[in-house]
């Protein structure tokens, strides 16, 4: 050791998420004899706030002390834990460990919190008090004292200056606009019902889509999905629906009840499996393996991008398959079914209030209903391209498990009214829509795109 001075402590210090150094700074106290733990677990040595950074995984990344030797001083490496979304050193992701230099720069996931690993202990205060074997982290007093002589820059007083590439990404510009379009929308069709319900409900299916985009967090084009909801829209209004009908109604045992029509439960849970379940889920189906073809006759990037290659690309094309089909299915049978015989007894104006209220409550219910069983199949479909070996039994599975689901809700709100029903039909509901969750949980797993994946950033439960 003569001739070499070994150092006996680092600093870790916490900065802003963005590239410039943080004004709120936090540090923490690196020993040679002790690993420091770096996630949002409470337990970790060196613990991130869980609400604030969601993109870190629990248990993120460890700093590792090596001893020194004749040759080389005490130093430290990085290694990731296995993290949903990376762990970066100079803006280079590490795979395994890498040893650290004083002034590196850590980034916990792409687009996640910095810290700055230092060896110069001696140009620092103390900003930790050691309790037993794991250090406490402490908020810094430097930050304090110069935060009165602090100037208040353009962009903390326009701060759109420096945020807008950001708006885009984090803040929901475009949902935001689009919901500033419908509204105005809403205005100006007042006073002409047809049109505003139109409006209200590809609002509505807009936002129930989103929802379950979110959850799946995979980033597609959106033109892919209009596209899908517009093919099923075509397909109801085109010689294929009637063809289906003659099919699954007329052929196999799926007729439909009449309203006078006596029948047991269980007669009626087979009609609605062949006439709802069956009929309605492979026609929802026929946009996914279009999208599927499709991308199968193109080149990359376009391929992954448009092309149906894993379950999470199956059950975002499948939702948005099930948005045509309710439009269509609320906007052209049921509402106007709806207002037409309230009408006929109590009025126009009442008529179409009663279908305005029928409208909301069937477009936004899609996540339990249309969107549920169709991304469920549309789970199956992906993991069967996912899983060739095991296509048919895969989509066997998917395929009438989702016609079970959605044969169970027809059933039950067929079955009587009251509150015995109402029940039921939030049972079957809920465990539709958990069938849904299930699913999209899954797919994540499975997403060879995994790092990509902005939803498994956020709910990362590592």
């Amino acid at each position: 050791m003569a001739g070499k001075k070994a150092r006996e402590s680092a600093i870790l210090r916490l900065v802003s998420g963005n590239r410039a150094a943080a004004e709120s700074e936090y540090r923490c106290l690196l020993l040679t004899d002790r690993d420091v733990v770096i996630g949002r677990d409470p337990n970790c040595q060196f613990a991130l706030d869980a609400i604030q950074y969601r993109t870190v995984s629990r248990r993120h990344a460890v700093i590792r002390p090596l001893p020194n030797s004749h040759e080389i001083e005490n130093t430290w490496v990085i290694c990731d834990l296995d993290s949903a979304n990376g762990t970066y050193v100079n803006d280079k992701r590490i795979d395994g460990c890498q040893r650290l230099c004083s002034g590196d720069r850590i980034t916990l996931g792409h687009d996640g919190p910095q810290l700055i690993f230092e060896d110069q202990l001696q140009t620092y205060q103390p900003a930790v008090t050691i309790q037993g074997a794991v250090p406490t982290v402490y908020p810094s007093t430097s930050y304090q004292a110069s935060s009165s002589s602090d100037p208040v820059s353009l962009t903390k007083l326009f701060p759109i200056i420096s945020t807008g590439k950001d708006l885009t990404r984090k803040a929901y510009l475009l949902p935001g606009i689009l919901t500033v379009i419908f509204v105005v929308l809403m205005f100006a069709t007042v006073g002409r019902p047809e049109a505003n319900q139109v409006i209200v409900a590809i609002y509505i299916a807009f936002a129930a889509f989103y929802f379950i985009y979110r959850l799946c967090g995979k980033e597609k084009p959106w033109w892919v999905f209009l596209g899908c909801a517009l093919a099923t829209m075509l397909i109801l209004r085109s010689p294929i629906l009637p063809l289906f009908i003659y099919v699954f109604r007329d052929i196999l045992p799926g007729n439909l009840p009449m309203n006078e029509e006596q029948i047991t439960v269980t007669e009626l849970l087979l009609r609605m499996f062949f006439g709802a379940g069956l009929m309605e889920e492979l026609l929802k189906a026929l946009p996914i393996l279009g999208v599927y073809l499709i991308g199968r006759g193109l080149t990359s990037p376009w391929r992954e991008r448009i092309g149906v290659w894993e379950p999470l690309d199956g059950i975002l094309t499948g939702a948005a398959s099930a948005v045509g089909f309710t439009l269509i299915e609320t906007l052209g049978q049921y509402v106007p079914q709806i207002t037409q015989s309230v009408e006929l007894e109590s009025g126009l104006g009442t008529g179409q209030l009663v279908g305005l209220q029928l409208l909301i409550p069937r477009i936004l219910g899609s996540v339990a209903g249309h969107m549920a069983y169709s991304g469920y199949l549309g789970y199956f479909i992906g993991l069967a391209i996912l899983k060739p070996s095991k296509s048919w039994q895969i989509l066997s599975i998917g395929y009438l498990s989702a016609s079970v689901l959605h044969a169970l809700w027809n059933a039950t709100g067929a079955l009587s009214t009251g509150a015995l029903s109402a029940w039921l039909l939030v049972i079957v509901g809920v465990i539709s829509y958990a069938f849904l969750m299930a699913a999209i949980l899954k797919a994540r797993t499975l997403s060879p795109t995994r790092s990509q994946n902005f939803a498994t950033r956020f709910f990362d439960s590592k």
